[in-house]
């Protein structure tokens, strides 16, 4: 199925992505795409290292006539997000990624394409082994588990790079350039539960939502998009309220830095008010495909009756999930003062799972203000607080300030006006990037961050513009060609 993207342009990048594409790379698992990798430098004869958490630095000496320029590091992120759709029979640590053109695009069968950041690991690739492009001496950072965790860049220890410029390719607009992010932080609550026994006279339904477009919690946070577990949280609690439905279980949601795309719970109810409850649910699916018909036109909200299971959760636990669930913010709490139309600060409720005994619910929260990301911080883990819930927090990662004085930065703008007979333009990004660490471990260190087109990341319908890979290929070759003798 991947065959035809051989033949897009520039054709040594998109061979690469095809090669990528069959090497399963779920974050902390990058063990075959980084021997993949080594293998390369091997191969092309190109010096390499790796450190003890597993990024991979291969190095390329300067094109004659360059050998006086600065010496660039250009970075990406080796592992990809592993989302599919619920129907879809796949195993991110063993398929290979069933990518194909579909018009404009290039996307995948039922699963994330892996674009992010699959397009950047090819382009380095694709300019280490080329004979003919001009450049001065280069460094290709490859980094581990950015997606769940940031702990390449973590990781990476001072000294590792010499570079003096860096070139994120990790971002996801044409013709835009990136000189700031989000810092962000994990927000996790743990509480028990007791079973019960399921009380008789009673049938068991489950609620499923649906249809959602899901997405990146940074970068699609301000889009209008619904979150499946807000979504089943409301019918759950109208239910609640009329019927004194008992719950079984709440699944909702995957990973901590995409919104929720599908959740379903399994419900009790006593069979003389069936058809209410029926009609509740259909009610309410009408409803909410009314709010968001805008964004969300496939949503649906259904339930239908199933085996029963052998336990409720008791009514106490119940009603403290439903009720904090409800209560638990969601989405963009604060847009940015200075910058127009710039996320500041946001959450997203990312998944609500059910163990043997307890409930695990994650959720993320992001801000360019340190303050900021405290006190939306603290006020999810104050909601959870007040059900006596277990509550932790990652370490999280620092926000990038923006340099608009930056080298770099002047640089690639008039590379990219030279190109394309257009400016680019400069924002800072809500998604949480590599550099903010990177820019820790090196102050010096003048970097930017940019990428082709690649929409619905962290989802299923991830796809990437094929036109746009050509550009950003074109003006990563003319930045490299414009750096500055050192």
């Amino acid at each position: 199925m991947n065959k035809n993207i051989t033949k897009l342009k520039p054709t040594a990048l998109w061979g690469y992505f095809d090669e990528i594409l069959k090497i399963p790379r779920p974050s902390k698992q990058e063990e075959k795409i980084a021997a993949y990798v080594i293998e390369f430098a091997k191969k092309h004869k190109l010096s390499y290292k790796q450190d003890a958490i597993g990024n991979v630095l291969i190095t390329k000496p300067a094109t004659p006539g360059m050998e006086n320029r600065k010496s660039v590091c250009l970075q990406s992120h080796l592992d990809m997000v592993c989302e599919k759709n619920k129907e879809k029979k796949f195993d991110f640590e063993k398929d290979a990624i069933q990518a194909f053109i579909d018009g404009d695009w290039v996307t995948a069968d039922g699963t994330t394409l892996g674009a992010d950041d699959g397009i950047g690991v090819a382009t380095q690739l694709a300019i280490l082994s080329s004979g003919e492009i001009a450049h001065g001496p280069i460094e290709c950072l490859f980094t581990v588990d950015e997606e769940t965790g940031l702990s390449g860049a973590f990781a990476l220890a001072p000294g590792f790079l010499k570079s003096e410029i860096l070139l994120n390719l990790d971002s996801e607009d044409d013709g835009q350039i990136f000189i700031g992010c989000a810092g962000g932080r994990d927000t996790v609550a743990r509480f028990h539960f007791t079973k019960e026994l399921i009380p008789d006279w009673n049938i068991p339904f489950k609620i499923v939502v649906g249809g959602l477009k899901g997405g990146h919690s940074g970068d699609d946070i301000n889009k209008g998009l619904g979150n499946a577990n807000k979504i089943l949280v409301r019918i759950l609690y109208l239910a609640m309220k009329k019927y004194g439905i008992r719950l079984h279980n709440f699944n909702g949601g995957n990973l901590r830095n995409a919104i929720a795309r599908e959740a379903e719970a399994i419900v009790l109810i006593n069979q003389t008010i069936k058809e209410k409850f029926v009609r509740l649910v259909d009610d309410f699916n009408a409803t909410v495909k009314k709010e968001l018909k805008t964004t969300e036109p496939d949503l649906i909200v259904k339930t239908f009756q199933v085996d029963p299971p052998y336990f409720v959760i008791d009514q106490t636990s119940q009603r403290n999930l439903i009720n904090a669930l409800y209560a638990c913010p969601h989405g963009v709490i604060q847009m940015s003062r200075e910058i127009p139309n710039f996320v500041e600060t946001s959450t997203n409720l990312a998944s609500v799972k059910t163990l043997d005994d307890g409930f695990l619910i994650t959720t993320s929260q992001r801000s360019s203000v340190a303050s900021a990301l405290d006190d939306v911080v603290y006020m999810v883990e104050s909601t959870f607080r007040l059900i006596n819930a277990d509550v932790e927090h990652s370490d999280g990662y620092p926000g990038w300030t923006p340099n608009p004085d930056s080298e770099i930065l002047k640089i690639s703008e008039q590379a990219y006006k030279k190109l394309f007979n257009e400016n680019p333009k400069v924002l800072a990004v809500h998604a949480g990037l590599e550099c903010g660490l990177i820019g820790e471990k090196y102050p010096g260190m003048d970097m930017i961050s940019y990428g082709p087109d690649i929409k619905g990341a962290h989802s299923p319908d991830e796809r990437i513009l094929i036109q746009s890979v050509e550009r950003f290929w074109d003006w990563t070759l003319e930045i490299l060609k414009q750096i500055p003798e050192k």
